[in-house]
């Protein structure tokens, strides 16, 4: 359905939720690759490190099963990244994590070989939970489109680290829309070309420097897990926005187009168990 190519560089972890003691695939860009290609994305790819137990070997099965490309991943000796979750009405719920596990020990270091592959690719997707930021000037300057993920924990020192290296930026925000625009008026002036505010069943705003665009959330009839809401709303976003950049359609209808479709997908995976899928029962 769209003529784009992304890749997802950065954490893989299992989400394990403690009530029903399954386990299901997930992490910021491994969500956003398997959404791109739930989306309609021609090419999806995930780079990361995983760890050697059981749960790192459900991710990459995951992965390989949906037909995510990985060719550029490592396997170390170590844990996988890991969090505890359960749910309270339908919403996740997280209890703690290993802090990404081995992967949050071990930095990975891009080089010029790395590069080549990623100037594949439309853009790049990352987070504030994959231990990449340093990497991120390297694509920066490879010329390669970065969209990140601040989440909804990012202090101002990490914004002003962060965001001038970064093309589109996103984040989840709780508080009234005058915060919210004033929030994202200060990412953009950072450098990013637009910021938006993901902001639950109240949907979200984005500002691109000059207007400020609001999109309500699509009424869901059953909330069954909002595990990957967020990230299901910044994959289809990305992906149909550069897709009318690359026919040569800017501006409102780009943006207005973009955000409505990515509401409806968004509410499609609120409909989903896990992030996507793929549970499976651990001890």
């Amino acid at each position: 359905m769209y003529d784009v190519s992304v890749l997802g560089f950065g954490d893989n972890v299992v989400d394990k939720y403690e009530h029903i003691k399954t386990m299901y695939p997930g992490g910021n860009c491994v969500n956003f690759a398997v959404y791109a290609k739930m989306f309609g994305a021609k090419r999806s790819a995930y780079m990361g490190y995983f760890g050697n137990d059981a749960e790192a070997e459900h991710v990459m099965y995951a992965l390989d099963d949906i037909e995510i490309e990985t060719v550029k991943c490592k396997q170390l000796e170590g844990e996988n990244g890991c969090a505890r979750a359960t749910l309270v009405d339908g919403d996740r719920v997280f209890l703690g994590s290993n802090e990404g596990g081995i992967r949050g020990k071990t930095p990975y270091v891009l080089d010029r070989f790395d590069l080549e592959y990623i100037r594949q690719f439309d853009f790049v997707h990352s987070g504030n939970y994959c231990f990449m930021e340093k990497e991120l000037p390297k694509i920066h300057e490879a010329g390669v489109p970065i969209s990140f993920d601040f989440s909804d924990d990012s202090e101002d020192y990490y914004y002003a680290e962060v965001a001038p290296t970064v093309d589109y930026a996103f984040c989840s925000f709780d508080g009234t829309d005058e915060e919210a625009r004033e929030h994202l008026k200060k990412i953009v002036s950072y450098g990013p070309k637009l910021a938006v505010a993901s902001r639950g069943a109240d949907g979200c705003i984005l500002y691109d420097g000059q207007e400020y665009y609001v999109q309500k959330a699509v009424p869901i009839k059953e909330v069954v897990d909002t595990m990957g809401a967020g990230d299901s709303l910044i994959t289809s976003f990305m992906v149909a926005y550069t897709d009318y950049l690359k026919k040569g359609i800017m501006g409102e209808t780009a943006i207005r187009e973009s955000l409505a479709a990515a509401a409806e997908f968004a509410s499609k995976v609120c409909g989903m168990n896990g992030a996507f899928g793929y549970g499976k029962k651990y001890e």
